[in-house]
């Protein structure tokens, strides 16, 4: 089945509108500030709007069908604990990043601990989000390939080049209003898709009934098996604290959040997040039951293509055209918020920390575009390597990315909250934490430690304890125990507020980290409600 001239102009329609885009926000563009934060120009709901976006990326529009496909609804398990994570986000994280007035959230690290922490974080940062730009690139390829015949590589580079040129051209402003653009489109093509598949497996009893029958149906998995990564243990224990590492110490996150006019806002955008979340993922993890259902549990070879495969089955005009641009949308916000934020990192954390200092304001500009454009070249040959990985690519990329959570948990979280923790001994916590998880992971065969049957959501908890008990023990012996907190602790903070006769509130919303706003307490109710919603799912089908 040809792609034909209705797909492509729907294709081609999409990626100038997106250039266009970035063509009218770089007018705004003046300094370096600009291009990393904005200008502080937009909206509460349009920041929400990037938030989500940039983290439902090409990666869950394909690749959560494709791990519903394997392991039923039980997946969506991993992502209930949302409300949760915003909930610890908006109250711990956020206060701190947004009343510090930086573009680099490492900077808090420096401030609280010395610039070897903030070196440290910053250049796993660059590690990790490089190798997620790259997963990015080659799930967007999956589409591009499947549905157009262009080979992979050709697909790779030419979607690079579009993101480059409009994220170049009119820095965070662009990332966030093609975000919005490119959130609809997301959406409505996810939606065409359902629809689809409603029709297909109709009636929508006997599709949940199949499901029901084959252990495909039930997202509550109670199983206390840590060797299974879907469980409801993983998901509200294990995957509440990678996810609070996403969100709260990931720079491509938060950054967006920076760009708000107010810490109100940054709140607000996230709050939406929290409230939507669920949702979306409960669209793409019934999707693909669904799709299940459709295709008889039929195995595939690239699980990642099984929505494409239905889709061109439909053969409606143009609705490959659409989801060809809704996965290009999806991949173009999360690819342009991470080329934005690893410019960012690298100019403030290490070319003007370590390099230079002192320069003009266009000076620094231009560094910026010329990271984006180093990051994005480096991204490509590691996409490359993606080509052929087996499996969901969500999956895959989760699992690779729950190395290093713990180190963040612990930096981050010690931070806020501890009172005795110094540098050296974090540090020393840091390194212990990554060699331990990958000794019980992988396992030691000079030691004769065999590797453990540990589903990797559960990572981040044991690189969590391990760095944070050895970082604070680690503290104790080198420097001793600290006499008052740290300024830069919640307790510090909320001191300093006092003594100076600061307000805690400003237009309603609470500026101390540590307290919480009364819209916060919603999300708790939410998550209640998100449980038992899925338990009650679970019984809908059997007959």
């Amino acid at each position: 089945m040809e792609f034909g001239a209705l797909n492509w102009a729907i294709v081609v329609a999409y990626l100038v509108g997106n250039l266009l885009l970035g063509y009218a926000m770089s007018r705004k563009v003046k300094t370096a500030a600009d291009y990393q934060i904005g200008d502080r120009s937009a909206p509460w709901w349009a920041i929400g709007i990037s938030v989500v976006a940039t983290y439902v990326s090409a990666l869950s529009f394909l690749g959560g069908p494709a791990w519903a496909y394997g392991d039923g609804m039980a997946a969506l398990a991993i992502h209930i604990n949302y409300p949760l994570v915003i909930f610890v986000v908006i109250v711990l994280f956020l206060p701190f990043f947004y009343n510090s007035g930086v573009a680099s959230i490492y900077e808090y690290l420096e401030q609280r601990f010395g610039l070897a922490s903030r070196t440290v974080m910053s250049a796993i940062f660059l590690l990790t989000q490089t190798i997620t730009t790259a997963s990015i690139l080659t799930a967007t390829a999956v589409v591009i390939t499947f549905a157009t015949g262009i080979d992979v590589q050709i697909a790779i580079i030419g979607m690079t080049l579009v993101v480059l040129v409009y994220t170049m051209l009119g820095g965070m402003n662009a990332v966030i209003w093609t975000d919005v653009l490119q959130g609809v489109i997301l959406f409505v093509g996810a939606g065409i898709v359902l629809w689809g598949l409603l029709g297909e497996v109709s009636p929508l009893s006997g599709a949940l009934d199949t499901l029901a029958n084959d252990g495909k149906l039930n997202p509550i998995n109670t199983d206390l098996d840590f060797s299974v990564a879907p469980t409801v243990w993983a998901g509200v224990l294990a995957m509440t604290l990678f996810h609070i590492t996403v969100y709260g110490t990931n720079q491509m996150m938060v950054q967006r959040a920076l760009a708000a006019k107010t810490l109100g806002d940054a709140k607000k955008s996230y709050l939406m997040m929290g409230f939507a979340a669920f949702f979306i993922y409960f669209l793409f993890f019934f999707i693909g039951a669904l799709l299940y259902v459709h295709f008889k549990g039929e195995p595939f070879e690239q699980p990642n293509e099984i929505i494409l495969v239905f889709a061109q089955s439909l053969a409606i005009p143009g609705l490959m055209g659409i989801l060809a641009a809704a996965v290009l949308s999806a991949s173009m916000s999360s690819l342009s918020s991470a080329l934005n934020s690893l410019a960012t990192i690298s100019v403030t954390d290490f070319y003007q920390r370590f390099y230079k200092a002192e320069a003009s304001t266009a000076h620094f500009l231009a560094a910026s575009r010329a990271f984006t454009v180093v990051w994005a070249v480096l991204a490509v040959p590691i996409a490359f390597a993606f080509i052929n990985s087996g499996g969901s690519i969500l999956e895959r990329l989760s699992q690779v990315a729950s190395y290093f959570v713990g180190a963040k948990l612990a930096m981050f979280g010690l931070g806020f909250l501890s009172k005795h923790t110094t540098e050296r001994g974090l540090l020393v916590g840091v390194g212990t934490g990554f060699l331990g998880l990958y000794a019980i992971v992988a396992g030691v065969p000079i030691l004769g430690l065999e590797p453990a049957t540990v589903a990797w959501p559960w990572y981040v908890v044991i690189g969590g304890v391990i760095n944070i008990a050895v970082s604070w023990t680690a503290s104790v012996l080198l420097d001793g125990f600290q006499k008052g907190w740290h300024p830069q602790t919640v307790v510090g903070q909320l001191r300093r507020f006092k003594s100076e006769g600061l307000p805690e509130k400003q237009d309603g919303w609470y500026v101390a980290p540590g307290r919480v706003d009364n819209i916060a307490w919603y999300l708790l109710g939410f998550f209640v409600l998100i449980v038992l919603f899925l338990a009650w799912f679970g019984t809908l089908g059997g007959a």
